[in-house]
């Protein structure tokens, strides 16, 4: 088991670092397709994976030098990203209250992440069609994280594709933009949804070992990601993001299908 979750962080954040998608869109549902652990304790694993990787791209980011983080809008909508995360932790803990099998709650997870995957990739191949624009009033950009926080944090994903999307139709931000500026509102989603769930004393159960290693692998995965992103272009950080989400798809399908059917 630890193997399949180090591999599975390491790698997810290789290329969460890569495309600015964090990671978490990978780990959640390829870790929840073994069924090695519950619902809750994969999202909650998944999100501090994923906060360790953004945390330490950010810093790398900003210390470089070299950032591409627009720190009047991205602080705006991380801003609001976290209160968005603190949002979607309560909807997630009160959608599990509902259910007595936790296995419709992954039921429920898998069929909005597949949606929403869909979305972002019929978007993002038919980027050149879609209409863009720059939102530069505060409320609306608030908001706009606001939104992009509940995704995350209800979905256990840390941000995911959908960010990539929405800094592209409004702040017209090209790929490389969009994927710094997507970690950086993560990192602050993220870290709201994680404290929330650590002072409520509401912390799945899992084994303190696997969560070390998976944090570990997170930053290394944060490491070669940025370094593989920094030597290729846009257009290939592009198919890669479009390749990727269409295994997600796959994968959330048949999710669905498990917690649901067998």
């Amino acid at each position: 088991m630890y193997i399949i979750f180090l591999l599975v962080s390491f790698g997810a954040c290789i290329i969460g670092a890569i495309c600015g998608i964090g990671g978490g869109v990978i780990i959640k549902p390829v870790l929840d397709s073994f069924g090695l652990l519950s619902v809750s304790s994969i999202s909650f694993l998944s999100g501090c994976t994923v906060l360790s990787m953004t945390c330490y791209s950010v810093i790398k980011s900003r210390l470089s030098g070299n950032s591409l983080i627009e720190m009047r809008s991205g602080s705006i909508l991380a801003v609001g990203a976290a209160v968005g995360g603190i949002t979607g932790k309560e909807l997630f803990d009160r959608i599990s209250a509902l259910f007595s099998d936790q296995n419709m709650v992954g039921a429920v997870q898998a069929a909005c992440l597949m949606l929403i995957t869909v979305w972002t990739l019929v978007c993002t191949v038919r980027k050149d069609r879609l209409h863009t624009c720059v939102v530069r009033k505060v409320v609306p950009i608030f908001l706009i994280g606001f939104i992009l926080g509940i995704f995350s944090s209800f979905l256990g994903i840390g941000g995911g594709p959908i960010n990539l999307v929405v800094l592209f139709i409004f702040f017209s931000m090209d790929t490389k933009t969009a994927a710094e500026n997507s970690l950086y509102i993560i990192l602050f989603s993220q870290a709201a949804s994680t404290l929330k769930t650590i002072l409520q004393q509401n912390v799945p159960q899992f084994q303190l070992p696997l969560f070390i290693g998976m944090v570990i692998c997170g930053i290394l995965g944060g490491i070669v990601g940025r370094r593989i992103n920094s030597r290729i272009d846009e257009k290939t950080v592009q198919k890669l993001f479009i390749g990727i989400m269409v295994v997600i798809i796959f994968i959330n399908i048949y999710n669905v299908c498990k917690y649901t059917i067998l």
